[in-house]
């Protein structure tokens, strides 16, 4: 089974994560408060945006890193590999 070894993709998701867990702090508290359900609403939608953000920051990152642990290609494809991964992950999260 693959995990995530890359110690700076690591960090990104770990720290989106941990906003994403702010933001559901932050909607609980909006509940308790008896805040309008329109403004929950909207929290709810940016939380689930928040995950799922991550969610594909993190299957990029997976998907780099065993790109780069089998093709093993070499300093300019790595760049173009990166930079290819960084464009899918843009296309696909705008698919959400």
């Amino acid at each position: 089974m693959t995990v995530l070894t890359n110690e700076d993709a690591r960090a990104d998701v770990l720290n989106r994560l941990r906003r994403a867990e702010g933001q559901i702090r932050g909607v609980q508290r909006m509940i308790e408060e008896g805040e309008p359900c329109l403004k929950i609403a909207q929290q709810f939608s940016a939380v689930r945006k928040a995950l799922d953000s991550t969610y594909m920051r993190m299957t990029v990152c997976f998907m780099e890193q065993e790109m780069h642990e089998h093709l093993q290609p070499d300093a300019a494809q790595k760049e173009n590999l990166s930079a290819m991964l960084k464009d899918m992950e843009t296309l696909l999260a705008r698919m959400g």
